[in-house]
């Protein structure tokens, strides 16, 4: 019997049509030619990134057979001296060093640092011993209690504490000759910051791994013991910078405030990114997340830095107090990070005059020909430091050398001083959150 169809409505046919021989048939795409991908809009900022600055080859150490030690000088005093230091065999040999320390860490983690056969070299135990010593001085030397957020006056006499330990260090060490103990100590002496204006930063962090670069100069560490350089001595000298800028609420010299990598250092995100490189796991993301950071910080120096900056701010969120490290993090892997890594050195670091105007040459990293000559500095003043032309958005000015990174920088309170005294004033430990976050 045929089926009622109401008025209006068409009759349905029991078999509907085949609709898919009218959709379009699905092809293979094909691969691209790479060298048609150089015409793609969506890739033009990828290809147009240079190539990661290379690592130079690192000289071995100069022979010391009628070797005469200078007292380390200043030798950067305007922008021509600059430009002669890039040029300059020096500069090859720091970007050597740091570079090759980077790499000697590529896919190693400070567990695997710690059990391997460089980590029981006498010298690297003596540096580790050292750094514990200097930690002692920082626990004799108490804080003021000023209620300040600012540098405490205090620390000046950490600093002399540090100075007169730094002859027994070095004799320790094996540096016998009195002149070559002169040179070195100096990096030494300003690897922990300047007294005059009670602040630390990258710069000063580079003075300690230069003081390493004469010690291997000086044949006294051995191009094998890199990696245990880069994963132990250097994170235990971290360690104690912590709690001195704990201690003492060091300003930070020459922070660029939020839009900075870092307050205080730089090599961690170096040597940590290069531990990073073809990780099977972690991410640039991974920062993101609480649980990596408390499980895999002790392994990765990237990591643990970033959990540092997190602990050293009074409020929640890397894109609020660190947007560049929140930016950083947005890379498609830990290859690119440690490219950016390279180049920041280069270009934040060695080629800005503010910075680079500190550095000091004696006779084993050694000023080139045609760079000027200052009196010899044991530490670095703000009375030395003097006035230098540079240019700055283009525009020509005397600039005094008041910071180690910003041009006439102006004194910045310490972050870590601000979430203690906030917690001393009974504001808890709780950060403080950015509102619609």
């Amino acid at each position: 019997m045929p089926a009622i169809v109401a008025e209006g409505q068409q009759q349905t046919s029991p078999h509907p049509p085949d609709l898919s021989k009218r959709l379009p048939k699905l092809t293979p795409r094909r691969r691209r030619d790479p060298a048609d991908q150089t015409n793609d809009t969506s890739n033009s900022k990828e290809q147009s990134q240079p190539p990661p600055p290379p690592t130079p080859a690192l000289p071995p150490p100069p022979s010391l057979k009628d070797h005469k030690f200078i007292v380390p000088r200043r030798r950067i005093l305007s922008q021509n001296d600059h430009e002669v230091f890039l040029a300059s065999p020096a500069y090859d040999l720091i970007v050597g060093f740091v570079f090759t320390l980077s790499d000697s860490v590529r896919g190693m983690t400070v567990s695997q640092a710690k059990k391997s056969s460089a980590a029981e070299d006498p010298t690297i135990q003596l540096l580790l011993t050292i750094l514990d010593e200097a930690d002692g001085c920082l626990q004799r030397c108490p804080p003021l209690e000023t209620g300040s957020r600012f540098g405490n006056p205090a620390f000046r006499d950490f600093l002399a504490a540090i100075d007169n330990a730094l002859p027994a260090w070095q004799q320790r060490l094996g540096v016998q000759d009195a002149s070559a103990r002169e040179e070195i100590a100096v990096y030494l002496s300003n690897a922990f910051g300047s007294g005059s204006r009670i602040d630390y930063g990258s710069g000063h962090e580079l003075n300690f791994v230069l003081w390493l670069l004469c010690l291997r100069q000086l044949s006294i560490l051995s191009d094998a013991s890199f990696p245990a350089i880069a994963l132990l001595v250097f994170p235990r000298y971290l360690q104690l910078m912590r709690s001195v800028q704990s201690t003492y609420y060091l300003e930070p010299a020459g922070s660029h405030g939020v839009w900075g990598l870092d307050d205080y250092q730089f090599l961690p995100f170096l040597f940590g990114a290069s531990q990073l490189v073809d990780h099977a796991h972690l991410r640039p993301l991974s920062i993101h997340s609480a649980l990596v950071l408390e499980e895999c910080a002790p392994d990765f120096l990237y990591l643990d830095q970033v959990g540092w900056v997190n602990a050293s701010k009074t409020v929640q969120g890397l894109r609020w107090h660190s947007p560049m490290l929140d930016d950083i993090s947005a890379a498609k892997s830990w290859s690119k990070v440690e490219a950016g890594m390279r180049r920041m050195f280069l270009a934040e670091v060695l080629r800005k005059l503010p910075v680079a105007q500190h550095f000091l040459f004696g006779s084993l990293l050694p000023a080139a020909e045609g760079m000027s000559v200052e009196g010899a500095a044991e530490r670095v003043s703000e009375e030395d430091v003097g006035e230098v032309e540079v240019t700055v958005d283009g525009m020509r000015h005397k600039h005094v050398a008041n910071s180690w990174g910003d041009c006439c920088g102006i004194k910045v309170p310490s972050a870590v001083g601000a979430r203690i005294e906030a917690r001393k004033a009974g504001a808890g430990s709780e950060l403080r959150r950015v509102p619609f976050d």
